[in-house]
């Protein structure tokens, strides 16, 4: 019983040196390209080479086929002002308002409970192809822009570092739109201080009936490269570095 009561004593102090580690924290976020990385494959194992002292944790909040909108709730005002019809836009929208913003917030939350030593936030999006598709890529450097500013404030987290994912170059279904949010992702990244961007047109390359493909989703070692990509990128711009420009970091 001694011994036990002991141990229960240490117990607060053992949680709370846990929790008192050094910690990097990542929110992945995005539509499909982002839903069908598992962090596990590639990204797990970069981030233990990349932070071998401190812990890494993350959350993931991504859905196939999802716009931009269902992250910032001032879309609507900023389609406004490039020329879109908000309500031809959503007609078809299941919800008017953000859908995944609240749960980033959330999830966040809980993740800041078990990790209070924050040695760096990271927020990596993939997303992209949907806004091309519809061609509503007039507004996606705005909104997207919205959104980082929105996370920043609302995580508290002010020098939150951002490595943004390019849709890659499977261009099929609407080439001058997927053009424009292409250059709008990049642009976004580097204008940004604390921005990397992730090359993805290597990641896609796949035999179709014979035939190589530039496909829309990407293979299996394309999404491992992709972790390991968001985490080169992000340890660069934690460490001061330069991130690699051409979005490939070795």
């Amino acid at each position: 019983m001694k011994h036990l009561a002991i141990l229960l004593a240490l117990c607060p102090l053992l949680f709370a040196s846990a929790a008192d580690r050094p910690a990097h924290l990542f929110i992945l976020t995005g539509q499909s390209n982002m839903a069908g990385m598992d962090p596990k494959l590639g990204f797990e194992p970069e981030a233990k080479i990349a932070f071998p002292d401190a812990d890494v944790a993350y959350i993931k909040v991504a859905v196939g086929g999802m716009p931009i909108r269902y992250w910032v709730d001032e879309w609507n005002d900023i389609a406004t002002k490039h020329g879109v019809d908000v309500a031809k836009a959503r007609e078809k929208d299941k919800s008017k308002g953000t859908i995944f913003y609240p749960r980033i917030l959330e999830q966040f939350a809980t993740m800041l409970k078990a990790h209070t030593n924050v040695k760096s936030v990271t927020f990596c999006w993939m997303q992209g192809e949907n806004d091309s598709k519809t061609g509503l890529h007039a507004p996606y450097a705005d909104a997207l822009k919205q959104l980082i500013a929105n996370l920043r404030r609302d995580l508290k987290q002010p020098n939150m570092h951002v490595v943004i994912g390019r849709i890659s170059d499977h261009d099929r279904i609407n080439p001058p739109a997927w053009k424009v949010v292409r250059e709008s992702q990049v642009e976004v990244a580097k204008t940004d201080p604390h921005g990397a961007w992730v090359d993805c047109d290597d990641l896609n390359d796949k035999e179709i009936k014979g035939v190589m493909t530039q496909d829309l989703h990407y293979t299996k070692p394309g999404y491992e490269l992709l972790g390991r990509r968001f985490v080169r990128q992000a340890k660069a711009l934690f460490e001061g570095q330069k991130p690699a420009e051409n979005g490939r970091p070795e």
